[in-house]
């Protein structure tokens, strides 16, 4: 089940640790009905043809029984602008690296703070397994590991 605006609201606010959803700095602004905006932490230019790594402004922390999924905002979609990946496990912990492919046809200006993506959270029955891997604590931009 996808969590509402109120919903995802209740948890940010849960008094249990283990139920909370941290999302921090939360903007009101970026808060939608069924999802919530990722921002950019800096200002880029995703050039035409290029995928460009962009953190999110946001530090978040979820739950075991709480994941979510990231897209595009149709506001980039238009132009061309494509996220490549966007899954947040179960206990995953800190700023999301975006993956962003800019396939438009002209160079696209991204603002510090520009609502970018967004992430919609979601329940996870049983959930009892925490994401633990290179990615968790993130600060910043973080490259793919070496294959």
């Amino acid at each position: 089940m996808i969590l509402s605006a109120n919903a995802i609201l209740s948890r940010m606010r849960d008094e249990r640790p283990d139920k909370r959803l941290v999302i921090r700095p939360y903007n009101p602004e970026s808060q939608q009905p069924a999802s919530y905006d990722l921002r950019s932490a800096e200002d880029v230019v995703l050039e035409q043809g290029i995928c460009t790594l962009v953190a999110s402004a946001e530090w978040v922390e979820f739950p075991a029984d709480l994941a979510a999924t990231m897209r595009c905002r149709s506001s980039f979609g238009r132009k061309g602008v494509l996220l490549g990946g966007g899954f947040v496990d179960p206990g995953f912990r800190g700023q999301l690296t975006m993956s962003l492919t800019n396939l438009g046809r002209e160079n696209v200006l991204v603002k510090k703070n520009d609502r970018i993506v967004q992430m919609i959270v979601q329940e996870v029955y049983g959930g009892e397994i925490l994401y633990n891997g290179r990615y968790q604590d993130s600060t910043g931009v973080v490259p793919a590991r070496e294959v």
